[in-house]
């Protein structure tokens, strides 16, 4: 059974801020349909109607193109121990370019990773909640640093180049060309 919420509660907050995993899923007109899995510390609640996840460069740009196309957005947080449960926020995002005004600020709520390229901005409308009684029980171990060490061992003008020249997403929406920050130099 379902229950709908207009916003984020204490408790919401605090099982969101629980979860080493969540997933993020965006569309836009005639692009596919883009699922995510998160992690490493990125996400933070802001307050009852806004959330904000901390992006690191990656294989693609996907969230960013849709989100500049369309604008929708649906998160999504699930206990893998008990109790049981599955969250979902509903909402319309906007994005900070790492070096554009505003990055720092929302920067700070973050720990300051290697990669930083952009922090995806969220306006919550609505939030969801389901018994997750599918949802397998699995045990969390460690965050992987596979990322974190590419982002720190790379030359990043070499890096900040590759990025730059990245300006169409896998279906050719458009992306502005990114920057990716180094841990500590905002």
């Amino acid at each position: 059974m379902a229950d709908f919420f207009d916003e984020i509660g204490e408790n919401h907050a605090a099982f969101i801020a629980r979860q080493p995993v969540f997933f993020v899923a965006t569309a836009a007109q005639g692009a596919r349909i883009n699922l995510s899995a998160k992690g490493m510390d990125a996400f933070r609640v802001l307050g009852p109607k806004r959330v904000a996840y901390l992006d690191l460069g990656g294989s693609g740009n996907e969230t960013h193109a849709h989100l500049a196309a369309d604008g929708r957005i649906t998160i999504m947080f699930c206990a893998f121990d008990n109790p049981a449960l599955i969250l979902r926020l509903y909402g319309r995002g906007s994005f900070v370019v790492a070096g554009d005004e505003g990055f720092e600020a929302i920067a700070a709520h973050f720990p300051p990773l290697p990669g930083r390229r952009q922090i995806f901005d969220i306006a919550v409308d609505s939030l969801q909640t389901s018994c997750g009684w599918g949802v397998p029980l699995m045990t969390f171990g460690a965050e992987r640093q596979t990322l974190v060490k590419y982002h720190a061992q790379q030359d990043a003008s070499v890096r900040l180049a590759k990025l730059g020249e990245r300006t169409k997403s896998i279906d050719g929406l458009p992306v502005r060309p990114q920057t990716v920050m180094p841990a500590g130099s905002l």
